[in-house]
């Protein structure tokens, strides 16, 4: 019957009588389609909605895995109802990076009775509350947590202990000199540590990395087959991690299988290292390999390791010729598929034969590359940044030519200079001319200095393959790439790790001013791109590129931009301000540039981005608008993390933090707001404060493929 008294056409009735509900679907159907809802959703309102789903959310396949990390909705309220409802039918609980959390609120995870797998790396908790917690979670297997200033094993009760001793997995975060839980794990099949101790504390005082030797009681590592050990810089987390190695070194696990240390700039090997290397060399077969450079430069261990099923190799920074890497690593050319992930960045030679009459900047070995290629035909990511890979003219033999035959990969880091196309001329790529020439054309049309225009049909003409240009060709080839980064070869972020932020930046490669925004357009081909990284790409002039991106990239997730175009001026912020407007999902914006203005239209614009969560800007004598960014904060609510670091005084700094705050932290926990000069001298303090979470994944600077191993941590 038609409401308003009209007749029902045929159409009408048929079009209504061939509609279906949802709830008409199938309990296997609906269960599939539940399974894209995060847990708390479904437990907290999906299941309210009415009977039918009230019992399909609540099904174990849906409730056995929770996964907290990056859910900034989530307040403390929620999490004690979610674990009240569906506490003892959680295997998996996932609150990695919850810092919002409140440690009282934890601890309702001793409800959890069945809990298999726990990550709490980045929550509030001590001693006391995780002897407490450990205690109730008999069947845990795997643990996740940090280990900060103040922690006392003499806490642990004899039941944690007795938790910890079955426990299988340990990844622990370390902010102490300590060996946190491990001393207890005597069943231990993977270790995961991450040192990020301070040389200094907040006081001032010298933070010493010595243990008590007999507080390691670690004879237990028979049963380990993985092993990593990340440190940030700073002598005394190498004075720490050597302790954990010493015991390593005593008697070596026969089952390893994965060995591997990241650790940046000079890392002296000890006699203990010296010994487990050799030890390793006799007694175990790896498939996962990363050691510091200073390991490796001139040492013949990768003559004497015995390796198998090849799955993650990482030589950053290392001295590799590209006769080592054919011979040593890729055995003679040999079938590697099993290679998964390769990280060559930094390894300025490893695309030549040798590095002995080799400078940088010389032309690679197009053979190398080729053998490369062929033996691990399934790499799904590859990591040849931070050097200078240049081609040589030679026809079918550019690096981008030959990389399009590993049409697997799904992540792809490389140089700036290594995407140029050294056989087209001159006259066939745009000229550059100064910009005070541009001013001084005589009595023509009047051009504005630092505002550079471009054709609106951009798009359009991005569309078209440029003749010749082979990184074009290489994105045609790659269909499938979720993560892009292009950084140049000699670029250093303004953003401090430890130390002050007074960097001489570098002059870029000289065959970095061939790439621009043509190249840059190329990028819209990829279809599925999730994460994209620009860095010192000197010859972009409008940025026209970036709209092509934005338009096209729809899935695009994370974008980094740093020193695009001249540095004296910001040419591209009217497309990169197009772009925003159609960056509907993105959620992880990065920009750091000199002189960057953060003001009203630009803050319009990012407003458009309706997914945004974290927002870092970076920029020497950058200024910023703070009526502009409340007005953002304002309208864009699921930013939870706003990092600003410009050249505005102390007082303007402090004040617009505070207002933010102040205006948006009730009804935003996961609120992390820092502004502050990135010229201050406490800015290093300031750092400090900010969750790992944030100052890892977006606003320190760094290159993230291969980075880790595939499925390093679950």
């Amino acid at each position: 019957m038609a409401c308003s008294g009209e007749e029902v056409t045929d159409e009408e009735s048929g079009e209504e009588s061939n509609s279906m509900n949802l709830m008409e679907f199938s309990d296997e159907i609906l269960l599939h389609i539940l399974r894209y809802i995060p847990v708390s959703d479904l437990v907290l309102n999906v299941q309210r909605v009415c009977r039918k789903l009230s019992v399909l959310s609540l099904d174990k396949s849906l409730t056995h895995t929770v996964i907290l990390h990056k859910n900034y909705q989530v307040d403390k309220g929620k999490v004690k109802q979610l674990i009240r409802e569906i506490g003892i039918e959680i295997h998996e609980l996932n609150m990695a990076g919850c810092y919002w959390v409140p440690g009282i609120t934890i601890d309702q995870v001793t409800r959890c009775k069945n809990l298999m797998k726990l990550n709490l790396s980045g929550c509030h908790l001590t001693s006391l509350r995780l002897s407490k917690m450990l205690s109730a979670l008999q069947h845990l297997r795997s643990l996740a947590i940090d280990v900060n200033p103040g922690f006392d094993a003499s806490h642990l009760s004899s039941e944690c202990k007795a938790t910890l001793s079955r426990v299988l997995e340990l990844k622990q975060t370390l902010y102490t000199p300590s060996y946190g839980v491990v001393p207890c794990c005597t069943s231990l099949e993977k270790l995961l540590l991450y040192f990020e101790i301070l040389d200094r504390s907040r006081e001032g005082l010298i933070i010493s990395g010595q243990l008590m030797v007999g507080e390691s009681n670690v004879p237990h590592y028979q049963n380990l087959r993985v092993f990593y050990a990340r440190l940030a810089p700073g002598p005394v987390n190498q004075e720490v991690v050597r302790l954990y190695l010493a015991v390593l070194s005593d008697r070596t696990p026969e089952k390893l299988h994965a060995f591997l240390i990241s650790a940046p700039g000079g890392f002296a090997q000890s006699c203990a290292v010296k010994n487990l290397l050799d030890s390793m060399a006799r007694n175990v077969t790896l498939d996962t390999l990363q050691l510091p450079r200073s390991w490796m430069n001139g040492s013949s261990l990768l003559q004497l390791l015995k390796f198998s099923n090849h799955v993650y190799f990482s030589f950053s920074r290392c001295s590799l010729s590209g006769s080592q890497l054919v011979q040593r690593v890729l055995n003679g050319g040999k079938d590697l598929r099993s290679l998964v992930s390769l990280n060559l960045s930094g390894c300025v030679h490893c695309l030549s034969p040798d590095s002995l009459l080799r400078k940088a900047e010389d032309d690679i070995d197009s053979s190398i590359v080729e053998t490369l290629v062929a033996s691990c035909c399934h790499l799904k990511h590859l990591n040849l940044s931070a050097a200078h890979h240049h081609s040589s003219e030679g026809m079918g033999k550019h690096l981008c030519q030959l990389l399009g035959h590993l049409k697997g990969l799904l992540s792809l880091a490389l140089p700036v200079c290594a995407v140029a196309d050294v056989s087209i001329t001159t006259t066939d790529k745009p000229t550059v001319q100064p910009v005070a020439n541009v001013a001084s054309q005589g009595f023509g049309k009047k051009v504005r200095i630092g505002v550079q225009t471009y054709s609106r049909n951009c798009l359009e003409q991005g569309n078209s393959k440029p003749p010749s240009s082979v990184f074009w060709t290489l994105l045609e080839s790659l269909p499938f790439l979720e993560k892009l980064e292009l950084i140049g070869s000699s670029f250093s972020s303004a953003m401090p790790r430890n130390e002050p932020a007074i960097r001489n930046s570098l002059p870029p490669c000289s065959r970095a001013q061939l790439v621009g925004d043509a190249e840059m357009a190329a990028i819209g081909q990829l279809a599925f791109l999730q994460s994209l990284t620009l860095a010192q790409l000197p010859n972009v002039l409008t940025g026209s590129g970036l709209i092509s991106i934005g338009v096209q990239c729809q899935r695009l997730r994370t974008l980094s931009l740093a020193n695009i175009g001249l540095m004296g001026k910001v040419m591209y912020i009217s497309a990169l301000m197009d772009m925003l407007k159609q960056c509907k999902c993105l959620q992880d914006l990065r920009l750091e540039q000199p002189y960057f203005s953060a003001n009203a239209q630009f803050f319009q614009a990012l407003s458009h981005c309706s997914s945004l969560q974290r927002l870092c800007i970076i920029s020497r004598s950058g200024t910023l608008q703070s009526d502009a960014v409340m007005s953002f904060m304002a309208s864009c609510l699921e930013v939870i993390m706003c990092h600003m670091f410009t050249g505005e005084s102390l007082t303007v700094c402090r004040n617009l933090q505070h207002s933010l705050i102040r205006s948006f932290q009730a009804d935003r926990p996961a609120l992390n707001v820092v502004v502050f000069p990135l010229l201050h001298e406490d800015l290093t303090d300031v750092i400090r404060d900010v969750p790992m979470m944030h100052l890892d994944e977006i606003t320190l600077f760094k290159s993230r493929v291969a980075e880790e191993p595939p499925n390093l941590w679950w």
